[in-house]
């Protein structure tokens, strides 16, 4: 693969990831409570619990795309 290619993956990669990233986050602003009592009743959970946990993968969610895609692309724009 040429640089030019792998430039143009990592980059498709990133909008598509920070793009599920925004539609995710917006979607629990928007229907947290609707959100954190399915899944209290579905796993026997707290509904402060829930939310915590959306907020964890949410962080971890943002550490992974700076870590495989945002940084890869960055990397060879740099080159």
């Amino acid at each position: 693969m040429t640089q030019d290619t792998l430039s143009a993956f990592f980059g498709w990669l990133t909008v598509l990831h920070l793009g599920l990233f925004t539609l995710s986050a917006v979607l629990m602003l928007l229907m947290q409570d609707w959100a954190a009592g399915l899944h209290a009743r579905m796993f026997g959970l707290a509904p402060a619990d829930v939310s915590l946990t959306n907020y964890r993968w949410l962080g971890t969610y943002k550490l992974l795309i700076l870590t495989t895609a945002l940084g890869p692309w960055a990397a060879l724009q740099l080159i």
